[in-house]
């Protein structure tokens, strides 16, 4: 696969016991799912208890949620598209989590399409997360994170804490300093061209998967 490199886990706390992130893939030809232990504990399992299938998946999402997930997976397998939503899911011990799916196409050694994957982000508002190791550079870089923190909240229909907790995610995840980052999703944003309809939400998932690739270019 030529996006065979695993997506690591991300901590966004600072005690290390609430992970938030976590890689999925999807695999359209035999609609086999793969994801991190993080994700199994996103939805309330132990890391490796349970074999990952649609049925699994679609059974957590929140009830009113579930009509719109089933096209939406629908669509993408027929289209070979990248999922890319926010919606509600039920964890294993009742819970409500609300989660950000970022995602973009998987591609084998011969470049086709053969499913799409990405990560899974918990956002859920009652979380709390430790961002204090970062408030030096807030204050120092506040205009550039704070422009790039309100694109995000209006792409992913986030609070300004979880826009940061995404910000923050990628920079360490991509081992990025967080200004360069920012700086460099922001321009990215600015730079797409639309008339009176936003690009579409995959649009953004690819730029905020692949922005710290240009931070050394720009």
């Amino acid at each position: 696969m030529t996006d065979s490199d695993d997506p690591s886990a991300v901590e966004l706390s600072a005690d290390g016991t609430a992970l938030r992130a976590g890689w999925f893939r999807f695999y359209f030809t035999d609609g086999r799912w793969e994801w991190s232990p993080e994700v199994d504990q996103i939805h309330g399992y132990e890391p490796g208890s349970v074999t990952v299938t649609t049925e699994l998946v679609m059974s957590h999402k929140y009830p009113d949620d579930r009509p719109k997930m089933a096209a939406l997976l629908d669509h993408v397998q027929q289209t070979r598209s990248p999922i890319s939503s926010r919606h509600r899911i039920i964890d294993t011990q009742g819970r409500t989590r609300d989660v950000v799916v970022v995602g973009e196409q998987l591609h084998d050694d011969l470049g086709e399409v053969v499913g799409t994957h990405g990560f899974y982000l918990d956002v859920t508002p009652t979380l709390q997360d430790a961002i204090s190791d970062a408030i030096a550079e807030i204050s120092q870089n506040r205009g550039v994170i704070e422009q790039t923190k309100g694109m995000l909240m209006l792409v992913y229909r986030l609070d300004a804490d979880k826009a940061f907790d995404i910000l923050k995610w990628r920079s360490q995840e991509t081992n990025v300093k967080l200004r360069p980052f920012a700086e460099r999703l922001a321009a990215d944003f600015l730079e797409l061209t639309y008339d009176d309809t936003l690009p579409t939400r995959s649009t953004y998932d690819h730029l905020l998967l692949t922005a710290h690739q240009r931070v050394t270019a720009a």
